[in-house]
């Protein structure tokens, strides 16, 4: 889907563009048709430069409109419109100023067509998860906004068989200028195969692994569980569950967490890992196992929020008191987090940030096709709010 863009002016447009009209005017008063080009706030019968000319009121703004009011080439404002750095400071300001005040947008069609671009990054994500599907698409849609480019969200299932299909469609459809992928189909060899044949730009957001040989963007997934297991451990928690996901991402935070029962000598008990696949009802289910045991952990570690927010909402269900009888912590700082009681304690991940970084790195050009692939790890944070706490004296 491509989100909504006023395009200003009269009318509503999806990018920027060219827009001329040519009337004819009555040949005993100028005896000859003549092109015009129009400035919205001017009065009926005045040109750029006072003169009288004969127009249709209301008519959007052109390139030429802009390239006269600022007092440069056609060609520079071009220029400045696809942010080529090689624009004097000045100039650009110039420019700038102009499109502002005539409120100028150009047509996406017409920037097409005029070169090899599209102006348009696609976005293919397949994720249960809606949190983090709607953080990395908020990053993307700010970063293409901000670099006049416009996003394409395209959901794919992985389990329809026609996934080939639809990529390839999509591509000859579009020609996007590059693509952002989400787990798990940033780690999905048959979708990373066509868009390398198609040689389409691509940055991998979270993959399970740096072998694709493409641009990523993560956090340190292993790290973060690891320091939130230390801050489990540092309440006096030893049993301690794991509950799982189903991508690549739960697999370092499961190492992660392993990692950080070993550095303190206390046994990974493979009884308290449960799997899940990032869901909410996951989360229920996991954490009614976990509680039926003879002894139930005193804190529990789930992959993701949804998760968490599942064996949150399985404790108290139960009578089980969060955090005094059981601790209960998240991975992704969704929104959500926040919006239960207690707040979720978990690791934020920066996914709008990711998103953004990963426009940037198509629009650098260090995405590109042949290119040496660079990967980006973000900081991540852990948050400590209300769902966690030291375990009751004597189930430590």
């Amino acid at each position: 889907m491509l989100p909504p863009y006023s395009a200003g002016g009269q009318g509503k447009s999806h990018g920027p563009g060219l827009i001329f009209k040519r009337e004819t005017l009555d040949s005993r008063q100028r005896g000859a048709s003549r092109r015009v080009d129009t400035i919205p706030g001017r009065r009926e019968n005045e040109s750029e430069s006072g003169d009288t000319v004969n127009k249709r009121a209301g008519a959007a703004p052109t390139i030429i409109d802009v390239a006269r009011h600022a007092g440069v080439s056609i060609k520079t404002v071009s220029r400045v419109m696809n942010k080529e750095p090689t624009v004097h400071a000045d100039t650009r300001a110039r420019v700038q100023e102009a499109v502002a005040a005539l409120n100028y947008r150009p047509q996406l069609s017409a920037r097409s067509l005029a070169g090899a671009k599209s102006f348009l990054i696609g976005l293919l994500y397949y994720d249960p998860s809606a949190a983090f599907v709607a953080g990395v698409q908020q990053g993307a849609t700010l970063g293409c906004r901000e670099a006049g480019r416009h996003l394409v969200v395209e959901s794919l299932r992985k389990d329809d068989g026609h996934m080939h299909a639809q990529i390839e469609s999509m591509l000859a459809a579009l020609r996007p200028d590059g693509m952002i992928l989400t787990p798990p189909l940033c780690d999905d060899p048959e979708i990373l195969d066509v868009l390398r044949a198609n040689r389409t730009p691509c940055v991998l957001i979270s993959p399970g692994t740096e072998a694709h040989g493409m641009a990523a963007v993560r956090i340190d997934d292993a790290l973060a569980a690891e320091e939130l297991t230390n801050l489990l451990i540092s309440l006096g928690h030893k049993d301690i569950a794991f509950i799982e996901g189903n991508q690549s991402a739960s697999q370092r935070r499961r190492l992660g967490y392993e990692r950080a029962l070993k550095a303190h000598r206390i046994a990974v008990d493979p009884d308290l890992v449960k799997p899940g696949n990032f869901q909410f009802e996951a989360g229920v289910a996991a954490a009614q196992a976990l509680f039926a045991r003879a002894k139930p952990p005193t804190a529990i570690f789930a992959a993701n929020d949804d998760m968490a927010l599942g064996a949150l909402t399985a404790a108290q269900r139960l009578g089980i008191e969060v955090p005094h009888d059981v601790a209960i912590v998240g991975f992704d700082d969704s929104r959500a987090a926040t919006l239960v009681w207690p707040e979720l304690t978990t690791v934020r991940q920066p996914l709008a940030e990711m998103a953004m970084a990963a426009v940037e790195m198509l629009l650098t050009g260090a995405a590109r096709p042949g290119e040496a692939a660079p990967v980006r790890v973000l900081p991540h944070e852990v948050v400590v709010r209300g769902s966690t706490a030291a375990p009751v004296k004597g189930r430590a």
